[in-house]
């Protein structure tokens, strides 16, 4: 499965299949037909910038073992539930392969400084005329 500049090898993604909680009659009961999709990371070929940033992006969805877990049950087909849980661990991966771009440093302008030194000098005059005794200086 390619994502990205990314080829991830279907060995490395296990889907299991279970019952969806929530409403659906006596169906719920019967069907397994939410996805537990688990993605191990750590096995999976990814450059170490990739692995680091989708920990940081996996968030509580990765286990201590590396393995990303994806529930998914919005649907009440199994194959829509199994695409669904592939298409989040694609954006996943797609989020994680986007570098952040380097902040550079910036000063501010002579005419920013300005505008901030007046708008504080006009607070400071209101200010200044709510002081009692005030009107006696």
């Amino acid at each position: 499965m390619k994502i990205g500049a990314l080829f991830i090898d279907e060995g490395d993604i296990a889907e299991n299949f279970v019952r969806a909680s929530g409403p659906g009659g006596q169906n719920v009961n019967k069907v397994s037909t939410a996805v537990e999709l688990r993605f191990d990371a750590r096995r999976a070929a990814l450059p170490e910038d990739v692995a680091a940033r989708l920990a940081r992006l996996a968030g509580s969805r990765m286990t201590n073992d590396g393995v990303i877990v994806i529930f998914a049950q919005r649907f009440s087909s199994q194959i829509r539930n199994r695409e669904d849980a592939r298409e989040r661990l694609a954006a996943l991966l797609l989020a994680a392969q986007e570098r952040p771009k380097p902040r550079r440093a910036t000063r501010p302008t002579l005419a920013s400084k300005t505008r901030r030194l007046e708008a504080k000098g006009r607070r400071g005059a209101v200010k200044s005329l709510r002081r009692t005794g005030a009107e006696e200086e």
